[in-house]
């Protein structure tokens, strides 16, 4: 295979999408599709990764730089051939790869059946076509009566006769790097449309002898572009369909895939449920035999074996083996929660450690702390790891009880086996194995009601 260069075509306005977001930004399967693409070109190990960029292109920059991708401008959107020389200087003496920001479902399989047969046919062009049932819209693949391909036709410059193939362009094509760079220069803008359309490079090239081919995919949904809102939500419905299968055949159960969400880099372990309403997004990474759902919320998050996370959002956190999350649990970004805990209703948890076999059962919030083993954390318990200015961290050792409605003014240090008597407010360290009370003393005013409401 020759040095591949790939080109991303993002210069469009994307108006039907009626947004103020670019359209290739918008999400599909929670990545956006120009991520989507990028992924892929890096997948077949492009030497060059290219975005052309136009409209709005201020929004694009962060994910190209994230991505490590270069760019190239087209300033003004005179079609896609002139779009395709902006990037010239990038073509080298491989091939050209070029594909399109909102056309996020190809996938990695055809794309390298795709450049096998460009190389291996030895041809100076290629382009990916499907059979359609309906091609309104589409480009049609004209063949000769031999059935080989010879040029493309727009939908607006075809005849009667044209407009009945149902052969189509994906818009997807593949070229030696100095066929391209030949037949751009020979581009014309004799068209209804007055722009310079890079299919006609086919026709030049054809025309002077130059082989060229059009493999037909078999996978013809994949190839779809998106425009507008319902074509994403189709987008969204179509990869959806195939990440859970393959998650289903790795052995995972999806109890009502219609109510699930799954990204497309997420990894679930082998005899995991998923109930419905569950949201898995990111680099999330979940172990086996675990119950997930309903309507668990994850985002880059990592889950051990035999976890049950229950009505619960997690966001960057991280939850060792056979632990229980929630319901109504909320575990925010550098939350490690170790082994056999137990997390339940209404608890909060934000940049701490939970260690092994720690209970917080309900209504608390943990910021900022440091918790150890086998400690237990009443109802109402508080970690006030926020002065005004800054935030400090408390520590609580291994076989401590903190007692219900507790405060924690951070920073504080509880010692190993410590005991803290509810309704305390702790504004000292406490030594192992000690009692700390910080309360007032209760006292009764006998026949004070009475007094109090005259």
């Amino acid at each position: 295979m020759n040095e591949l260069v790939t080109l991303i075509l993002a210069a469009g306005h994307g108006k039907r999408m009626k947004s103020k977001k670019h359209k290739v930004l918008h999400a599909v399967c929670g990545t956006p599709m120009l991520e989507h693409v990028i992924d892929l070109a890096q997948q077949l190990n492009s030497k060059d990764t290219i975005c052309i960029i136009g409209h709005e292109r201020e929004q694009l920059m962060p994910l190209l730089e994230q991505k490590n991708v270069k760019w190239a401008v087209q300033a003004e959107q005179l079609g896609t051939g002139h779009a395709v020389k902006m990037a010239a200087t990038y073509f080298g003496s491989g091939d050209v790869l070029v594909l399109y920001g909102d056309t996020p479902l190809i996938d990695i399989e055809t794309l390298n059946a795709f450049v096998a047969y460009h190389s291996g046919n030895d041809f100076a062009a290629s382009l990916i076509s499907a059979v359609l049932p309906d091609p309104t819209g589409y480009g049609r693949i004209v063949r000769n009566d031999e059935g080989t391909f010879y040029r493309i036709v727009e939908q607006k410059e075809a005849n009667d006769t044209e407009q009945l193939i149902n052969e189509i362009n994906s818009g997807i094509c593949l070229f030696k790097a100095s066929a391209l760079s030949e037949g751009l220069e020979a581009l014309k803008n004799e068209n209804a449309q007055g722009e310079y359309y890079l299919t006609d490079v086919f026709e030049y090239l054809s025309g002077r002898g130059m082989g060229i081919g059009a493999y037909v995919s078999d996978r013809p949904d994949s190839l779809m572009g998106v425009n507008d809102r319902v074509q994403l939500a189709q987008a969204e419905h179509y990869l959806q369909d195939a990440i859970i299968r393959k998650h289903q055949m790795n052995g995972v159960t999806i109890v009502n895939p219609a109510a699930t969400m799954i990204g497309k880099s997420v990894v679930i372990g082998m005899d995991t449920t998923i109930y419905p309403g569950t949201v898995l997004k990111g680099q999330t990474v979940i172990g086996e035999d675990c119950i997930i759902g309903p309507n668990a919320d994850m985002t880059d998050t990592k889950i051990g074996n035999c976890v049950s996370v229950k009505h619960s959002t997690l966001i960057e956190a991280e939850v060792g083996d056979s632990s229980n999350i929630g319901p109504y649990a909320y575990l925010r970004p550098k939350s490690k929660v170790g082994k056999s805990v137990k997390i339940g209703d209404f608890v909060e948890v934000k940049n701490s450690t939970i260690g092994d076999d720690t209970k917080i059962s309900h209504l608390t919030y943990v910021g900022d702390g440091v918790v150890g083993k086998r400690v237990n954390i009443g109802c109402g318990v508080v970690f006030v790891n926020y002065d005004g200015s800054h935030k400090h961290i408390s520590t609580v050792g291994d076989d401590s009880f903190i007692g219900c409605n507790t405060n924690l003014i951070s920073p504080v240090t509880i010692g190993d086996g410590a005991y803290i008597a509810a309704g305390s407010t702790i504004t000292k360290d406490v030594p192992p194995e000690s009692l700390a009370i910080a309360r007032a003393r209760q006292e009764n005013k006998t026949n004070w009601s009475s007094k109090y409401q005259k």
